[in-house]
């Protein structure tokens, strides 16, 4: 039997894996490199081995050595990076060690999605046809670019233009290299408005495959799921069609030879009718929406199949509902640009569990992070997954988007409020979910804070009246007075803080008869500490305002929605502006491609640079028509956030 496990992966995936092993009693091993040496994945494993490199998780000799140093006798690889390289694979049995994963023949045969597609088809499976980017034609627009090697959004490029697809097939390649170790990439037919439907299947050693339930991943971005769900509601209103799902997933399996944990995915129309995708060798990331409305623990069934053990004859019968979102680091706001740096504080209300089942309504949390921690730019901008389980599937909707509502998440921007907005909007309660749900519904109105302005407002105020009691209560004068105390009437008191939009001026005055807020009179205190505020509004209607500083960055928690805020100081430092018609970079990364060079002339929205962070190109345009001024970084050089990139100034001398 598997006694020590190495988990081949980082942050929530590894924490995962390790709940389980706990519960049975099996030992565990993490690998880590460097950026990840404080997660909490490498603190809760009984042995811990670090890799070279940032990318040493992708690194299969290093993996392997490490678990046979630490006694190791099983690897589980996880997620991403090296779970569906079959060379891995059968590296990890080469070595003597358990594979727990299918046999390397299938991961090979599903590791290429090209002839995973033509494996399928030969099999009966409906595919979407395979097209060549050299051949594509105008009539065949437009076409999806996926990385053949991987998955998870990388690799991946609409293309309506003709003319753009060399350009997109290029930038396909170097994200599919970055992220799996192959630039291979194909093209399909794209249909804008789709079903993402996908099967859990479970197969053993002995012959028996099951379909575990099916999921709906249809809300995405960048081709990446963030809100999955089971039951899918597609498949749950068109009648025969789950039977049809899990017959044809069952046969992709069974072509393969497949054991182990896997997910059969699938493109679906409006209609029910459905075309292969891809078939995932691995355990998915949101595997927990399965095992919340089947009670099993897929994991542990991972464990079992890897030890030669039978499955029963069927899997258990699915029963309520299950919603899982992703938080990840990132502005949805600024076409989902990625985040990275500091998280001071996390924490969800209501949770029942962490990492395991659940069978009444609830919260499972499964994360990546506990409290404080750092978002490194060289890997995926997941933070955790937060899953709720009831009865019916608007009751799951709602205790899910309380429980994200509710949650404190101080440090960088995430797409917490995004989230909170699909699972509260009337089509999703509806049902209504396709691909296309953010072009449908429009981005900006989902992207929109949960703190409004007036909330924004109440916040600043909260923040500047908990600011002076802080004062009050810390600083005395001359005889013990406290600190603001006037014998005779005196002048307002004022504060500043900034947030994404504007900026705040709060002015205040205290009295003998309690405080005066000349810019807000229709707001009232009740109360003051200097981590929590009552505010009562023009209505009477009072709410609390719970305060955190960090620096000069200050969080406002209410149940209104998160406010964010950064203390202006009274005398800004010199050289803390710039210059205009600069351009700043986003988020830290390293340059790989510069678009113009010093002197050239250049046009609105012009790419002028690339950044590669997370795994991800992001593009860096020219605000105005004009001339590149100023350049003032090369490739291959690592910026950090804000760093000045380039200066484009027009040729009126406005920039």
């Amino acid at each position: 039997m598997i006694t020590r496990i190495l988990v081949a992966n980082r942050g929530e995936i590894a924490r995962r894996v390790f709940a389980t092993c706990r519960r049975l009693g099996i030992g565990t091993v993490a690998v880590y490199t460097d950026p990840d040496a404080q997660s909490p994945h490498v603190a809760e494993a009984d042995a811990r081995v670090r890799l070279d490199g940032n990318s040493g998780y992708l690194d299969a000799a290093q993996v392997i050595a490490a678990a046979q140093a630490a006694g190791a006798d099983a690897i589980h690889p996880g997620y991403g990076f090296l779970s569906e390289n079959a060379d891995f694979a059968k590296a990890v049995i080469d070595a003597g060690l358990t594979w727990i994963g299918p046999p390397v023949a299938a991961v090979a045969a599903m590791g290429s999605k090209i002839e995973a597609k033509k494996m399928m088809a030969a099999a009966g499976v409906p595919v979407l046809d395979e097209l060549d980017p050299a051949t594509v034609t105008a009539a065949q627009l437009p076409v999806l670019v996926k990385a053949s090697a991987g998955g998870g959004g990388r690799g991946m490029r609409v293309v309506s233009e003709l003319s753009e697809l060399p350009g997109q097939v290029e930038a396909a390649q170097r994200e599919a290299q970055s992220a799996f170790g192959d630039p291979t990439v194909f093209c399909e037919r794209y249909l804008p408005t789709g079903h993402h439907v996908e099967v859990q299947v479970l197969a053993d050693e002995h012959g028996t495959v099951w379909a575990v339930g099916e999921r709906e991943c249809s809300i995405q971005r960048r081709h990446q799921k963030i809100i999955e769900e089971a039951p899918s509601p597609l498949v749950e209103r068109v009648p025969g069609m789950r039977e049809k799902l899990f017959d044809a997933a069952r046969l992709a399996a069974g072509a393969i030879g497949y054991a182990g944990a896997g997910t059969v995915e699938f493109l679906a129309d409006d209609d029910g009718e459905f075309y292969f995708l891809e078939m995932n060798t691995r355990l998915q990331v949101e595997h927990p929406v399965t095992e919340l409305t089947t009670g099993l623990d897929l994991v542990e069934l991972q464990l079992a199949v890897a030890d030669g053990e039978r499955l029963g004859t069927e899997p258990p019968p699915a029963r309520g509902h299950s919603i899982e979102a992703r938080i990840y680091a990132e502005d949805p706001a600024k076409n989902w640009q990625p985040q990275a740096g500091r998280i001071h504080d996390f924490e969800v209300p209501g949770v029942a569990t962490t990492f395991g089942l659940i069978t009444d309504t609830g919260i499972r949390l499964d994360s990546g992070i506990d409290g404080q921690a750092t978002v490194s730019i060289h890997y995926d901008p997941m933070l955790a997954k937060v899953i709720s389980y009831a009865p019916t599937r608007r009751r799951a909707a709602q205790v899910l988007a309380s429980a994200l509502a509710g949650a404190r998440l101080h440090g960088i921007r995430t797409n917490r409020d995004l989230l909170v907005n699909v699972l509260r909007h009337e089509s999703f309660l509806d049902g209504a979910t396709d691909t296309a749900f953010f072009d449908t519904h429009g981005l900006d109105a989902l992207a929109r804070p949960l703190a409004d302005d007036r909330v924004t407002r109440l916040a600043a105020v909260a923040a500047a009246l908990a600011d002076a009691a802080h004062n009050r209560a810390t600083a005395t004068a001359l005889g013990g007075i406290p600190s603001g105390w006037r014998n005779v009437v005196s002048g307002n008191q004022l504060k500043r803080f900034s947030n994404s939009r504007q900026e705040h001026h709060v002015a205040y005055r205290f009295t003998r008869d309690g405080v005066v807020l000349p810019d807000d009179p229709g707001v009232t205190l009740v109360s003051a500490q200097p981590d929590q505020v009552v505010l009562a509004d023009e209505a009477g209607v009072a709410s609390t305002f719970a305060i955190s500083r960090y620096g000069a960055e200050v969080f406002v928690d209410s149940r209104l929605g998160l406010v964010a805020l950064t203390v202006v100081p009274r005398f800004p430092e010199p050289g803390s502006t710039v210059e205009k018609g600069s351009l700043l970079a986003p988020m830290p990364g390293a340059v790989i491609r510069l678009g113009a060079a010093l002197g050239d002339t250049v046009t609105l929205g012009q790419p002028l640079v690339w950044l590669e962070a997370m795994k991800m190109e992001h593009t860096i345009t020219a605000p105005a028509d004009g001339v590149v001024t100023q350049l003032e970084v090369s490739v291959g050089q690592q910026v950090d956030v804000g760093t000045v990139l380039a200066r484009v100034e027009s040729p009126e001398g406005e920039s």
